[in-house]
Formats: C-alpha cells, structure tokens, sequence
C-alpha cells in the first residue's frame, strides 16, 4: 500500500476523531460596499480600460434579464433565468481568464458570453430559438454555446458538465496547451454524483481545471442548510486533495483575484482549483419558479444591500474612472438597444424542419427522411397547430 499519498499526522494510541468542521476556511474580502478596500486588500491585476469592460458588461446582464423577463411574462419567450445579484461571479470569472480559456456553464453565466463579447443579436436569436440561432432552435433559451467564445453549449440536466471540464482539461494538458478550463456549478450542483467523480479525476490527474461553484444558498426551493451539513463546498475540495479558496462572490474584484490566481497555478502545475463563492441569488430559480414559497421578503431586502454591481460602481467613482452621467447614459442606451433587438428577433422565421435532419447528416439515413416526411404531412394536416412552420411546408 503506498502511504505517500497520506500527510503525515501525530500518532495517538486512543481514538480520535476528526470534527466535521475542523477545517478553518477563511472568506476573501478585498472591496467593500460603499466602494472603498480592505486595508491592505490585494487587487487584481487591472487597468481603467479593463474596469470599464467589467462594468458595461455588468450593466448589460443587469438590463438584459429586465427585459427578458418582462419579455417572458409577455409570453414573447417561454423561459428565462436571471443572475440577479449573481453577476459579478460570472463577469468577474470570464475577465480574468484568458480568451482561449474554455468556459463550461451551469445555466446562469450568460456574463461570461458577454465579457467575452457574444452579440446582442446572438441572445436575442437563442431566447427566440429563431433560424438565425446559432443553435438552430434546438435548446430552451439561455442554452447557449459559442465555439467562437470557448463557451460549451450548456445542457439542463445538473452537473454534466463537471466531468466534462475535467476531461476537456486534461486534453487541454496533454496538447500542451496553455489554457484552463473554468467550469461553473451551484451548491446544488455539487450534491450530483458528478460532481464527486469530475472533481476526482481532476485531482488524480492533474488536470488544469478551475473548478467554480455559486454557492447562492439555494437549489431552486432548497436551502443549503438542507442540502448538506459540512462546511460549504470548499471542505470538499480539501477532501480531494486541490488548491481551495473560498471568497465573496458579490465581491467582483475578490472573484477576479482568485480567479487570476486559479488560473496561474493551474497553468503553472497542472493542477484543479476549487473556487467556492459565497452570493445569492436575489431572483427567482427561473420564470417557471415563485421564490415566495420558500424565503421571505426580508431576507431578500438584507441580501440586496450587498448588490455586487452597485458595489463595484461604488469602487470606479472613488477611482474616478466613471461618473453618473456616463452610467445614466449606459443603462438608457442599453434598455433601448434591448428592446429594439427584441422586437427584431421575435419576427424572424424558425428553422426550417429540414434542418431537424439535414443540418445534421450530409447524407440523411432512409429511416430519419421517412420520418421526416411523415411530419411534413402531419404539419400540413394540422396546420394551425404548428403557426410558424406549415406555412414554410
């Protein structure tokens, strides 16, 4: 039996048995809410030019779930999922990594798409599953994915994509590469056996993967302290032997050193990174969801004090690198801009069925055209049942 892998502990000759929460994990901290640091805080690495990205881009998530949940109550989409209050662990994770970098996401990390510059048209398309949709209709809207952006097509069920980080960055690893994979996950999440199988093959490996969960208290109407009983997510990562640092996640300059720090060290050894940060999740789970159920308004109202991007504001006025006009002007533009790409995305055609069958096979197989064809006379049959396809037959 090889006893390398056990660190060396002080021998006793009565049992003894470790505390659950004996594992001390601090909290990193670097800006306050009214805009000003912690004494002696560490920033990352950041320049005005930089800062003013992270904010538009910040202000963008903010105006675009307004409207699309406005747009989602007109019943002009089907589904929608905010990161209200959330925002700045995404913005944050995307703007201290590298462009080559692979983003592998849960579902609420449309920021990462943004910082990394995803088009207004390109949301609009997705939540309208539109022929223009990159993924040609076949996801629920805030499915995206982006091969331009490094940025895997997110899946619903929870927690395929922890695996998947660990083998893409592996990959990543045996080619050389000089890239990390970042891979999003809630606290929920992190109940999934994948979750304990990814973050395994990732340490036994060495695989360079920055493993990131959203500790946002609650998985849809569960709270955390129903979810589990140790402490936090973090302690995990001590358990499986990698890097672990828990932070403030409505901190967006805690999230971007960690993150830079994250990225550095895996580059540098090969090795996972575990990332828990602490926020809430100030909307509903979804549209499909009435938080009133299972949480109060008060509790709600005190986590709002903590707005991750009013903090941040707070932190670019004091440097002088943004004012209130500027930021009046930014969100006045913006809502105009999102209403005017909605009204525009909402009127383009649907894929054509074809696209089911062709955009798949360059040669379709008999059985597939057979069905295919058997759907078309279906559709011509019903026609008023399928409003914006029999009209395209």
């Amino acid at each position: 039996m090889n006893t390398d892998i056990y660190k060396e502990g002080e021998v006793v000759h009565s049992p003894a048995f470790i505390d659950g929460h004996s594992v001390d994990i601090p909290v990193l901290k670097i800006l306050k809410q009214d805009g000003t640091t912690y004494p002696n805080a560490e920033l990352p690495e950041l320049n005005q030019v930089e800062a003013e990205k992270v904010y538009k881009a910040l202000a963008f998530h903010r105006v675009l779930d307004e409207r699309m949940i406005a747009a989602q109550r007109q019943g002009r989409v089907s589904f929608y999922m905010t990161a209200l209050g959330e925002e700045a662990t995404t913005v944050g994770g995307a703007a201290a990594l590298e462009s080559r970098d692979m983003i592998m996401a849960q579902y609420r990390e449309q920021g990462c798409l943004i910082y990394r510059g995803f088009s207004l048209e390109d949301f609009m398309n997705q939540l309208f599953s539109n022929e223009k949709d990159l993924g040609k209709g076949r996801q629920m809207p805030i499915h995206y994915g982006s091969n331009e952006f490094n940025y895997l097509t997110i899946s619903s069920p929870l927690g395929t994509q922890i695996p998947q980080a660990s083998g893409y960055a592996y990959g990543q690893k045996l080619q050389g590469k000089d890239a990390v994979t970042l891979c999003y996950f809630g606290e929920g999440a992190a109940s999934e056996g994948d979750f304990h199988a990814g973050l395994n093959m990732a340490a036994v490996h060495k695989a360079p993967v920055i493993f990131f969960c959203r500790n946002n208290g609650y998985a849809i109407s569960t709270p955390s302290d129903e979810q589990y009983v140790g402490n936090g997510i973090a302690s995990r990562g001590v358990g499986y032997g990698m890097k672990t640092i828990r932070i403030d996640g409505n901190d967006i300059l805690a999230v971007m050193k960690a993150v830079q720090l994250a990225r550095a060290h895996a580059v540098e050894h090969s090795e996972p990174v575990l990332i828990e940060a602490m926020s809430y999740r100030l909307g509903a789970h979804s549209t499909s969801d009435d938080p009133s159920g299972y949480r109060t308004k008060e509790e709600e109202a005190k986590w709002a004090e903590h707005d991750p991007i009013a903090r941040y504001k707070s932190w670019m006025l004091a440097q002088e690198w943004w004012d209130e006009a500027q930021d009046a002007e930014l969100f006045e533009t913006l809502r105009e801009e999102i209403l005017a790409a909605v009204k525009v995305a909402e009127k383009i055609d649907k894929p054509p069925v074809e696209d089911l069958v062709t955009d798949v096979y360059d040669d379709v197989p008999k059985h597939l055209q057979k069905q295919l064809d058997e759907l078309k006379e279906h559709i011509k049959k019903y026609p008023e049942a399928y409003p914006f396809t029999a009209g395209r037959i």
